[in-house]
């Protein structure tokens, strides 16, 4: 993790960007939050200051969303492939739709005359194309076959991932 910058101060999420992150604002910034969910009450830690906004990670929940669960994956959190499995699945496809809403309008100033209903598929084993890196590490016992590290150009230590088809993740 990128080290902080700054001591916890509480703030309340308003939305979610495009990477998951959840949006706050203080001192008249914007702070993109790691592991925050909308709606939730939360203290963060930065690890990345500009004059208009901030990058930072959660440090504490104090208020939960009631969307919040439990990562069923063992490598949420070091591994960067993944960014809302923190989320429920309704509440991540919300999420996605909402990027999408926004993006269509921010780009193109368009707004659906009729929005439909998402289409939602399986919540696991549903990525079929992803880009794994392979990187040979003597200290690690060999190759090692995975997703980057979340802020690194690491290889995560990984031997299944859940979001890949069974017959991928068990050649990791």
């Amino acid at each position: 993790m990128p080290p902080a910058l700054d001591a916890d101060t509480p703030v309340t999420i308003e939305s979610l960007d495009q990477e998951g992150r959840g949006i706050a604002h203080a001192d008249g910034k914007v702070i993109f939050i790691e592991g925050a969910l909308t709606g939730e009450r939360v203290t963060y830690s930065s690890y990345r200051k500009k004059p208009s906004f901030e990058n930072a990670q959660v440090t504490a929940i104090l208020k939960p969303s009631f969307m919040r669960v439990e990562p069923e994956c063992i490598h949420f959190g070091v591994c960067g492939g993944c960014s809302m499995q923190h989320l429920n699945l309704a509440g991540q496809t919300a999420a996605k739709q909402r990027v999408l809403e926004d993006a269509l309008w921010h780009i193109a100033r368009l707004k659906p005359e009729q929005v439909f209903p998402p289409i939602a598929g399986t919540a696991w084993a549903y990525r079929l194309r992803a880009r794994l890196s392979v990187r040979y590490v003597a200290s690690k016992g060999g190759a090692l076959i995975g997703f980057r590290e979340k802020h690194s150009s690491y290889v995560a230590v990984m031997d299944s991932c859940a979001v890949l088809p069974a017959h991928v993740s068990a050649l990791i």
